[in-house]
């Protein structure tokens, strides 16, 4: 289902948005990780880092995932977003990785540093502006039914959570030098909840390019819709799939055989103007009739 114009600049905007703030948090969270002795916060400037990335793949898939079909893709450029998505779950997973291996490194070799009242104020602030931006991303990618934009939104949250645990390793190591280890072990569950977060994103991709059917409850809605249409005897051969996060239907029709073409066709058109009204997410209905 192509974009319309003000879908496609709602994407557009608080992506972009995105982009501003991450750059922003980038510079702070570096700068106060080095000058607040934080080795967690450091590593929470390179997930800011994995931020801004995702912001341009998305950018991107916005831009070419809902372009309408032409010579070359006969059935829409959907799947661009699905790829979109799951670039982001992998880089989510590559900047895990990194942060927990150094983080295991410190906490091995019982690395010590002391973070300072800088680097607190640091990662307090990061969790109040990703929480923010992840509230406004979720709501704009679900109206605009767009799951990479969604997919961007848990990357920002996942930002915050990873900011929650800075903040509690920082402040545990500044109110009493002793556990100053806490540092790394914050570092440490950061990178386990960011893999955790990535996996997720990047399995909702691998499932939308193995056509994976929606849960029963979505089938089941979809298949009483089109029995309550009047002049539907049955349904049979009901195949669901999703693309970029929409639904594509194929569905056959058991109708009177006395029916005329234009009788049938009535109902085709019948079921699926029921379809759109009552089941979200719907974008390209196929429809068989089958006389009985």
């Amino acid at each position: 289902m192509p974009w319309t114009k003000t879908q496609e600049a709602q994407g557009k905007r608080v992506t972009w948005a995105g982009v501003a703030v991450n750059t922003v948090l980038i510079a702070v969270k570096f700068s106060a990780g080095v000058f607040g002795h934080s080795q967690a916060l450091i590593a929470d400037a390179v997930h800011s880092v994995s931020d801004l990335f995702t912001d341009f793949v998305v950018l991107l898939g916005l831009k070419l995932g809902r372009k309408p079909p032409d010579e070359s893709h006969h059935f829409g450029h959907g799947r661009i977003e699905t790829m979109a998505s799951a670039v982001v779950g992998f880089a989510l997973i590559a900047v895990a990785v990194g942060i927990g291996l150094s983080a295991a490194l410190d906490i091995y070799n019982h690395t010590e540093r002391n973070p300072t009242w800088i680097a607190i104020a640091a990662a307090a602030s990061s969790i109040l502006v990703k929480e923010i931006l992840y509230q406004y991303t979720v709501m704009v990618g679900r109206r605009i039914h767009s799951q990479a934009v969604i997919a961007n939104a848990w990357h920002h949250r996942s930002d915050a959570f990873s900011s929650v645990a800075v903040l509690i390793g920082v402040t545990g190591a500044q109110l009493r030098p002793g556990w100053h280890i806490l540092d790394a072990y914050a570092a440490l569950l950061v990178s386990l909840f960011i893999v955790k977060v990535g996996i997720d994103v990047l399995w909702g991709a691998l499932r939308e390019f193995a056509d994976t059917a929606p849960r029963p409850e979505v089938m089941d809605r979809i298949r009483e819709c089109i029995q309550g249409v009047e002049g539907v005897r049955g349904v049979h051969d009901l195949r669901v799939r999703s693309t970029g996060g929409i639904l594509e239907i194929q569905v056959h029709l058991e109708v009177d055989r006395t029916l005329s073409i234009a009788e049938g066709h009535f109902i085709i058109n019948q079921a699926r103007e029921y379809l759109r009204a009552h089941v979200e997410d719907i974008g390209e209905i196929t429809v068989h009739l089958d006389p009985v």
